[in-house]
Order: C-alpha cells, then sequence, then structure tokens
C-alpha cells in the first residue's frame, strides 16, 4: 500500500465555515488555547524538546506584534478542537526573529525536515499548507487589476482590494510529473541543477485548457521527442516550493528515439527496471541515483519497478 508522500497527510479540519466568522476568528486568536506555525522567511520554527529528539511545529505562544497577527492566516481545527494558525514573523530566514527565542527552537527548511524525518506526517502537512499559504500573501499584498493594498479576508483565504472591491484568491499550480514505460525500460532525465548522478521523472506546468493527459503527453514529447500513449494516474503531492500540486502518472511510449531539450535537460536515457532498482537502492555502478523517497518521484520509479503502474 502506498505510503502518503512527504507534505501530504495534514490531519486538520480546515473549517471552512469559520474562515467567514470574523468574530470568531478575532476571539481565537487571542485565546490561549490557539495553536500557530510561526515562519521566519521561508523556514518554520521547530521546537525541540529538552533532549533535541522530538520536534513540534506547533507553538502555544502567540506572537505578540499586532501587525504579525492581523496577517495570521487561518489553518484550522486540530483533533483537541483548537484553532490553529499560520504566522510570518520576519521575511530574514537567516536567524531567529527575536533574540528572546529559546535554544531549543531551531530554523530549518522544509527539505531538510522531510528527508530527515524529524516531524510526523501530518506536521509535514500542515507546514505545506502554512507555507504555501504565507508565500501567496507575501506576494499579493497589492492589488492586480488596480495596484492599490489589498486586505487580508476569510482568514486568510481571500484577499480584497478596498480600492476596486476585486477579491483575489490563493493559488495551486497544476504539475504534471511522469515515467514513460516501454516494456522493460523507463524514462528518466536529468536538470543541470540536480545532484550529482541523480536521474528523475521528467515535470511539467499544466498549461490552460489542458487535461492532465495531455499535459503529460506534451511535456514528455517537447523534453525528450517521445510520443505517449495510455497515461495512468498514479498519486499526487502537495509541494509547497512555490505551491504546486504534483500530479504523478506513468505512461505507455509510442516512440522510442529521444531528441532531448538541451536547454531543459542535461540529459535524459532509458533505464531498464534493474538499473532503476539499483538507483533506488544507491547501488547503481556508475553512482546514479533517484530523488530521495520524500519526492513522488521516487515513488513513481518505484511503482515501475515493482511492476505497479497503479
Amino acid at each position: 500500500m502506498l505510503k502518503s508522500h512527504a507534505f501530504a497527510g495534514n490531519a486538520l479540519d480546515r473549517a471552512d465555515a469559520k474562515r467567514r466568522d470574523a468574530a470568531w476568528l478575532s476571539a481565537s486568536l487571542v485565546n490561549t488555547k490557539t495553536r500557530f506555525v510561526q515562519f521566519a522567511g521561508e523556514r518554520p520554527l521547530v521546537h525541540f524538546d529538552d533532549n533535541g529528539k522530538n520536534a513540534c511545529i506547533l507553538s502555544d505562544a502567540p506572537p505578540h506584534e499586532s501587525a504579525v497577527l492581523s496577517e495570521a492566516v487561518f489553518m484550522g481545527i486540530d483533533d483537541s478542537h483548537r484553532a490553529v494558525f499560520a504566522v510570518s514573523l520576519t521575511t530574514d530566514e537567516e536567524s531567529l526573529p527575536t533574540p528572546s527565542v529559546p535554544d531549543t527552537v531551531k530554523l530549518i527548511d522544509l527539505r531538510s525536515l522531510a528527508t530527515q524525518d524529524l516531524l510526523p506526517l501530518h506536521e509535514l502537512g500542515l507546514l505545506s499548507q502554512a507555507r504555501s499559504m504565507l508565500q501567496w500573501h507575501g506576494a499579493h499584498s497589492f492589488c492586480s487589476v488596480c495596484g492599490q493594498p489589498s486586505a487580508l479576508a476569510d482568514g486568510g483565504y481571500r484577499r480584497r482590494c478596498p480600492s476596486c472591491g476585486r477579491d483575489h484568491f490563493p493559488r495551486t499550480d497544476p504539475v504534471v510529473i511522469m515515467v514513460a514505460i516501454d516494456g522493460d525500460r523507463c524514462l528518466l532525465g536529468r536538470s543541470p541543477h540536480f545532484l550529482e548522478g541523480v536521474y528523475s521523472a521528467l515535470a511539467g506546468f499544466v498549461e490552460p485548457g489542458e487535461t492532465i493527459e495531455e499535459a503529460a503527453r506534451r511535456e514528455i514529447f517537447e523534453e525528450a521527442g517521445i510520443e505517449l500513449g495510455v497515461v495512468t494516474y498514479h498519486s499526487s503531492q502537495p509541494w509547497p516550493f512555490v505551491s504546486s500540486l504534483m500530479i504523478g502518472v506513468i505512461g505507455e511510449a509510442k516512440s522510442t528515439d529521444i531528441t532531448m531539450d538541451e536547454e531543459e535537460l542535461e540529459d535524459v536515457r532509458w533505464f531498464t527496471r534493474d538499473e532503476a532498482r539499483q538507483m533506488l537502492n544507491d547501488a547503481h555502478p556508475q553512482g546514479l541515483k533517484t530523488p530521495a523517497p520524500y519526492a513522488i518521484a521516487h515513488h513513481l520509479i518505484k511503482a515501475f519497478t515493482d511492476n505497479d503502474g497503479t
């Protein structure tokens, strides 16, 4: 059975109705039971216990600055019936926002949290939601229609322009990520910015007016010159870099001759099932590897090696 991907598994009740209850939101922000996910730039504050082993991203202490609380985004309600908000304390991600923060609090980037397995799955999912929302608010403080400052509304799931009355809503960009299969081989490529020796599934944004299947076929053809036939959905993964939904698919190759897009890729090639299995297990004779297990690409490749495209 497929284990949930990193950044999935958010267990909060998002409590949509509460977002429009301004009085309830205001009271919750000062309620001593409310918890906060706090960010400095793109990195969350992670709280460790005294022995430095057990970590948590939720804080019972609200930020003191009223400006920070005015931009707090309502995440939802946890299983203990407590409200959870996300706040951005500072845009400086190099240091903690105040010298009074205890030594047990650290700033750790999201990829490190995923790879080091420091947090339970549901907290990684909450971080995906929080980081995506805070990032959107940081980039959309002005109305894209009239250029005037916009204001947070609906607990952070809408920004309203007081000047022209236009509403703006957070977005998630769909991305197809796919492994093409030709019998006992799969197609993998690498971009110049990948870690040395890493090959991954090809990926690209879904364009307007395009289905997931059409996007997968287009992206594979544009990047590798390979034609796809049947495209089968595998799984999806929230990806908070910036705010995307990775839609994993496996496609049957209708052609095998590669024509690589040299502007996008450094290399693309066919790998046998045995080679792909060696790469997953970090045992390839040439030192080639797949992405780490926190990435959906790892699980797409594993589905191929397990001969399981569903």
